[in-house]
């Protein structure tokens, strides 16, 4: 059933804490959704099958989406959006957990593929284990922490790539621009 006996979302549900609660969360679901497109774009050229990497997007950013719904909706208020948000971030996080520890075994990035894989195998296993064993605040501590020790792995394979964001325009500066435009429209009649 729902994910309703998580203590630490009761820590967000009352103001002013319910609002650093819901700013950490929308601050790690945007972050998260940059380091799955980093990674998205990291493995984009290297697998045989792509649609692993799909999925493994789709994963994440439903992790990341659920993150927001449980900063933005309060445990005690809205019981059933929460829920549904913790088991989006976690269920569809673990099975991201799964798919990247398989991928990266797969990939073998510079020759260190085994050695990743194996510490996100046991991530992912740890992680699994404490969403089985969520009852225990002790046990939602350590998946939480797990799930960033997870994310914070890709950093291992991240410093083998280069990631540039281009931006170019034609014209140096937007108002000549516009006014050639107009020039060459006159210039066509």
């Amino acid at each position: 059933a729902a994910l309703n006996v998580f203590p630490l979302s009761v820590t967000g549900n009352f103001p002013p804490g319910s609002c650093f609660f819901s700013a950490t969360m929308n601050l790690a679901a945007f972050a998260g959704s940059v380091i799955g497109f980093l990674r998205y774009l990291q493995l984009k050229n290297r697998l045989c099958r792509p649609w692993l990497n799909v999925a493994g997007l789709a994963f994440f950013s439903i992790a990341c989406f659920g993150m927001t719904i449980v900063g933005n909706f309060q445990l005690f208020a809205l019981m059933k959006i929460h829920d549904s948000g913790t088991l989006m971030t976690f269920g569809m996080g673990t099975l991201y957990c799964w798919l990247q520890a398989y991928i990266t075994l797969r990939v073998n990035l510079k020759g260190e593929g085994t050695k990743v894989a194996a510490l996100r195998f046991l991530l992912a296993g740890l992680i699994t284990l404490c969403l089985i064993l969520k009852f225990a605040a002790q046990c939602q501590w350590a998946l939480v922490m797990s799930f960033l020790i997870y994310v914070g792995t890709f950093g291992i394979d991240f410093r083998h790539s280069h990631f540039d964001a281009v931006c170019t325009d034609e014209a140096e500066h937007p108002e000549e621009s516009r006014t050639s435009m107009i020039e060459q429209e006159l210039q066509q009649l």
